[in-house]
């Protein structure tokens, strides 16, 4: 599956504080990817702030089903709770990523994500929704 990168369905509430930029809540109430079979949820907190290439959010994927996410972006991921299960699907290896851990998904990439419980990530891509 590929994200539609012309919507951005965003998360939590924004607040600014001159040019900070601030989300509160944003892993609460995460959108269904709707994936058959698969929990998985994501939301955006910020989408191309003051027209940066560059969006944020949660990822949160409950035991299920896994899912394929193919990247048409760079992108970033901190493990904030849990444990993800992660399958490079082009040469098989895997590997696990608990809380803490940081993960580099180059454009490209087509990663089979899987969790024994729940896993929570926090992800930054260099994606823009702009025209």
């Amino acid at each position: 599956m590929t994200l539609d990168t012309t919507t951005a369905e965003l998360n939590g509430t924004l607040t600014k504080a001159g040019s900070i930029h601030k989300v509160e809540n944003a892993f609460l109430n995460l959108p269904s990817m709707n994936i058959l079979g698969s929990e998985g949820f994501i939301g955006d907190a910020l989408s191309n702030p003051e027209g940066a290439a560059i969006s944020s959010g949660f990822f949160e994927l409950k035991a299920s089903a896994p899912l394929v996410y193919e990247y048409t972006y760079d992108e970033m991921k901190v493990v904030v709770e849990g444990e993800f299960i992660l399958t490079d699907q082009a040469t098989g290896e895997v590997t696990r990523a608990k809380a803490r851990d940081v993960l580099f998904f180059p454009k490209g990439t087509t990663v089979k994500f899987e969790t024994d419980d729940y896993a929570l990530g926090f992800y930054v891509g260099a994606r823009t929704f702009a025209p």
